[in-house]
C-alpha cells in the first residue's frame, strides 16, 4: 500500500489510503468468552462484547471506521463505550475521531500516546485519548477483568497490552507481528532490546492455552509468540556479528539474512528494512 510507512505513524495520504481501502472487508473471529478479533486493514482489533456493551482495542485507519462500526453492530446493538489505543500509530488510532464523535466512546491510552498525537498538527481534538495512564488501568466489564499494562521502550514509548483474565486472551498490540518482521519505531521511542525484553516478559505470563491476538497477523498462542521472539534474537545476533566484524549496513544488506527468514519479509518491513532496524537499534 502506497504511503503505508507514514500512515502507520499518522494520517498522511488520506485520499490515497481511502481509495485503496474501499474493497477491504472486516472479518470477525470469536476468541473466547466475550472476546472477539476483528481484522480488516491495519492493526487487529480486540473486542469485548456482552451485557455491558462493547469495548474495543484499537480502531485501524480512519476510512475503515464505518465498516468497523457495522461489524461491531452485528455483535452487539450497543455502540462502543470504550476504546483502548495500544500505541499512537495511525493504523491503530485512525478511527478515534469517529469512535469518539459518532459512537460517543471514551478513548484510553498511555500518556505518551496522547502526547505524540498532540504533536501531529493534523490530529483533531476528538481523536485524542481523554483518559491516560502511566502504568496501566483495569476495566471490570462484561464479566471480565480487563487489565491494560504499559511496557516501556519496545515498539514505541507508549505501548500497552491488554489481558482478558477470565477468557485467557492477550492482545499484544504491535509488540507482536505474527510470522513477519516487526516494525520497531526507533524514532518513536522504540528499541530492539526493549522490544525483545517486553515480548519475553509477556511470554512468561502465558499458559499453553492462552490465545494471543497479535498487532498484525493471525490469532495464535504462546508457541507462536516464542517463534517470533526467537526470530528477532537470531537475526539480531546475525547483524551484531557482522557489524562487530566491521561490516557496514550496506555490506550486511548485500550478505542478506539466513534463508529461513525469507518468508518473514512483507510489503512494509522487508528484509532490507529489518536489517536496517537491527543495525540502527
Amino acid at each position: 500500500m502506497r504511503c503505508l510507512s507514514w500512515v502507520l505513524t499518522l494520517f498522511v495520504c488520506a485520499s490515497v489510503v481511502a481509495a485503496e481501502l474501499d474493497d477491504v472487508s472486516i472479518s470477525t473471529t470469536p476468541v473466547g468468552g466475550s472476546v472477539y478479533m476483528l481484522q480488516g486493514a491495519g492493526g487487529n482489533i480486540g473486542v469485548s462484547s456482552g451485557e455491558d456493551g462493547i469495548l474495543i482495542i484499537d480502531d485501524q485507519f480512519a476510512p475503515m471506521a464505518e465498516k468497523i462500526a457495522a461489524a461491531l453492530g452485528r455483535l452487539n446493538q450497543s455502540a462502543p463505550r470504550y476504546v483502548i489505543n495500544t500505541h499512537y500509530h495511525g493504523d491503530h488510532t485512525g478511527g478515534n475521531a469517529f469512535m469518539a464523535s459518532v459512537q460517543k466512546a471514551t478513548i484510553f491510552a498511555h500518556d505518551n500516546v496522547r502526547e505524540r498525537l498532540l504533536a501531529a498538527n493534523n490530529i483533531g481534538a476528538q481523536a485524542l485519548p481523554v483518559v491516560t495512564y502511566a502504568d496501566g488501568i483495569k476495566f471490570h466489564f462484561n464479566a471480565e477483568t480487563i487489565r491494560v499494562m504499559h511496557l516501556p521502550s519496545g515498539h514505541t514509548d507508549g505501548d500497552s497490552v491488554v489481558w482478558f483474565e477470565q477468557a485467557n486472551v492477550l492482545h499484544t498490540g504491535d509488540l507482536f507481528f505474527e510470522s513477519r518482521f516487526p516494525y520497531i519505531d526507533l524514532d518513536g521511542g522504540g528499541t530492539v532490546d526493549g522490544y525483545v525484553q517486553n515480548a519475553e516478559r509477556l511470554i512468561a505470563m502465558l499458559g499453553d492455552n492462552t490465545q494471543v491476538i497479535p498487532g498484525h497477523g493471525a490469532l495464535t498462542n504462546k508457541a507462536g509468540y516464542q517463534i517470533f521472539v526467537d526470530m528477532i534474537k537470531s537475526t539480531a545476533a546475525f547483524v551484531r556479528k557482522h557489524r562487530a566484524a566491521g561490516k557496514s549496513l550496506d555490506d550486511i544488506v548485500k550478505i542478506g539474512l539466513e534463508p529461513q527468514w525469507a518468508s518473514w519479509s512483507w510489503d512494509f518491513i522487508n528484509e532490507e528494512k529489518w536489517i536496517a532496524t537491527l543495525y540502527r537499534g
